[in-house]
C-alpha cells in the first residue's frame, strides 16, 4: 500500500525513432500542489497522457496510488481538466454536471457546485452560449464532482478573467485540503509561483528540476538584485556601491545568496545617501530559464 498518490519511476515514452520521455521520475503525495512547467514540446502533454492511459510508454512504471493508469481503479480516483475543455453545446450546465454525476454513480449538490465554480446564474444556460472561460468552469465542477485523489490540470486558467483566476486557485487550495493531489501543467508562471508546493520542469523530455522554490532558487545560485535609490546624487552612490546607475536616480547592484547580508551593511553605512531600497530574490521566470535553459520569449 503506497503513501503517494502518484508515482513515476524511470518512464520512457518513444514515438517512432524519437525518445520523447526520458527516464521521467516524479511523485505525489496527498495534498500536494506540484506546478510543471515547460515549453510547447517539452512532454507535458505526452506525460499526461501517459499518467491517464491514454498512450503506452516503453520503459518504467506509473502508479495512481497502487493502481495502472486506465484501469477502473485509476480512472475513479483521477481528474483531468484539458484546456481545450468541450461539452455538448445542447445542454445547460446543470444538465451537463448531472450526467455526469448518474455516470459515475454519485449522488452531488448540482447546484453547490454550479455555484462554487462561479455559475450559479448560469447552470440553466445552454453551454453553446457559454464563454471558453465558462466552460472551464464547467470542467472544474466536474473535477470537483468525483472527489478524486489525483488531479491533473493542463493550463486551468486559460481563458479566465483575474478574479476567476484566483477563485480557482483558492478551489485548488480546497482540493489540496481535502488529501488531492493537484499536478498543475501551466505557462502561467507567477500565478503558480505563489499558489503551489512544488515546482517541477521538464525540457525535451527530460526533467531537469523538482523542488520547492526556496530549494530551487540555493541550487541555482542565481543573484539577488537590490535597487536603491539615492537620496540626491546618484552617480556618487553608483560610484561607491559598484552598482549601474537605472531610471534616473536609482542604482543596481547584483549580489550572490550568500553575500546579501553583507551588501546591505554596505547599503545601510551609506546614511542618508540612501533614499530607499528594494531587494528582488530570483523569481519562478529566473528560475525557469536557467533550469530550462531556454529563453521566455
Amino acid at each position: 500500500m503506497t503513501d503517494k498518490a502518484l508515482s513515476i519511476e524511470n518512464v520512457q515514452k518513444d514515438r517512432g525513432k524519437t525518445r520523447v520521455l526520458h527516464d521521467i521520475t516524479l511523485s505525489l503525495k496527498p495534498g500536494e500542489r506540484v506546478a510543471l512547467l515547460g515549453h510547447n514540446g517539452a512532454g507535458k502533454s505526452t506525460l499526461i497522457k501517459a499518467i491517464l492511459g491514454l498512450i503506452p510508454h516503453e520503459a518504467g512504471t506509473i502508479r495512481i496510488g497502487d493502481a495502472i493508469p486506465g484501469s477502473g481503479t485509476a480512472r475513479q480516483d483521477t481528474a483531468y481538466l484539458p484546456e481545450a475543455v468541450s461539452f455538448h453545446p445542447a445542454l445547460t450546465g446543470r444538465e451537463q454536471l448531472t450526467l455526469f454525476a448518474r455516470l459515475s454513480g454519485q449522488k452531488a449538490d448540482i447546484e453547490g457546485l454550479l455555484s462554487r465554480v462561479g455559475l450559479g446564474d448560469a447552470m440553466d444556460r445552454r453551454i453553446g452560449a457559454y464563454s471558453k472561460g465558462m466552460r472551464q468552469r464547467l470542467g472544474l465542477a466536474q473535477v470537483l464532482l468525483g472527489q478524486p485523489k489525483l488531479a491533473l490540470l493542463d493550463e486551468p486558467t486559460s481563458g479566465l478573467d483575474p478574479i476567476s483566476r484566483q477563485d480557482l486557485y483558492a478551489i485548488i487550495d480546497e482540493l489540496a485540503g481535502q488529501g488531492t493531489a493537484v499536478l498543475i501543467a501551466s505557462h502561467a508562471l507567477t500565478e503558480v509561483e505563489a499558489r503551489t508546493d512544488r515546482i517541477a520542469i521538464l525540457r525535451k523530455g527530460r526533467l531537469v528540476a523538482d523542488d520547492t522554490l526556496a530549494n530551487l532558487s540555493e541550487a541555482a545560485g542565481l543573484p539577488i538584485r537590490l535597487r536603491v535609490r539615492a537620496a540626491q546624487n546618484p552617480d556618487a552612490l553608483a560610484q561607491a556601491m559598484g552598482g549601474t546607475r537605472v531610471n534616473g536616480a536609482s542604482v543596481e547592484i547584483l549580489c550572490a545568496p550568500d553575500q546579501k547580508m553583507q551588501a546591505l551593511r554596505h547599503i545601510a553605512s551609506m546614511g542618508d545617501a540612501v533614499a530607499d531600497l528594494d531587494m528582488t530574490p530570483p523569481r519562478l521566470e529566473d528560475l525557469y530559464r536557467h533550469f530550462a535553459q531556454e529563453d521566455l520569449s
